[in-house]
């Protein structure tokens, strides 16, 4: 089943803590996750902020997403694991839940198998780009679609792919124990650039679109780590 709902999680970690985190989430809790029934689409490293850790997961749909976190989140695995991964985090609550903008703009498949558990991190590592525009709160989804496409479209025309079109999921959390950010209304667009030296020009595009507050767009490059689907 194609996920329908999704989470874009940023995390602030403590100083150095980075990679200790990477370690316990690649090793323990990539395939658990998967096994209680959401999908972890992508996982990176910020290299312009070394505290943060970003990545996304899906699920088929909100009564999915109901079911599969606290199956997961009071069971065993996180029960030995979880200590080791909040160990390492200051913040854990920048969480946008998310919809396709469109019925095929959602998570394009990665189109390779998930390398192994202890894979060494890649030499030659792909930068993918996650811009998040904000629109008014109280914008209607059909207003935010709209920035949607207009933003994918100057992607297009830029010299990048959108792996992703998402927009705000307003649906009521149904696991409060872990928030997310609730009263606005966003785009979450994922890019990966043709060429690296596409980048800068994409970028410029991105930061042009008026998504409708004046706000300017959160812009990040982002590198996968060695397990991401998309790497």
């Amino acid at each position: 089943m194609t996920d329908t709902v999704f989470e874009l999680r940023r995390y602030t970690l403590k100083p150095g803590a980075r990679e200790a985190l990477i370690a316990v989430f690649d090793t323990h809790l990539v395939e658990t996750q998967e096994a209680a029934g959401m999908s972890v689409l992508c996982q990176f490293r910020d290299p312009a902020a070394p505290d943060q850790f970003v990545w996304f997961r899906g699920f088929a749909d909100q009564a999915a997403r109901t079911h599969a976190l606290p199956a997961f989140y009071g069971g065993p695995v996180w029960a030995q694991h979880g200590p080791a991964a909040n160990e390492t985090m200051l913040e854990w609550h920048d969480v946008l839940m998310l919809k396709p903008a469109t019925a095929e703009s959602g998570f394009k498949a990665a189109g390779h198998p998930r390398l192994p558990p202890g894979t060494a991190d890649l030499e030659d590592k792909r930068t993918y780009l996650v811009a998040v525009h904000h629109l008014a709160p109280d914008a209607v989804d059909a207003a935010a679609a709209s920035a949607a496409k207009a933003i994918a479209d100057a992607v297009s025309a830029t010299g990048g792919e959108v792996l992703a079109s998402l927009i705000s999921d307003r649906s009521e959390n149904g696991f409060r124990r872990l928030p997310v950010r609730e009263g606005e209304c966003v785009v979450v667009t994922l890019v990966r650039p043709a060429v690296p030296q596409a980048i800068p020009a994409l970028e410029a595009a991105l930061h042009e679109i008026a998504a409708g507050t004046g706000r300017a767009p959160d812009i990040a490059r982002l590198i996968p780590t060695a397990r991401s689907l998309l790497r």
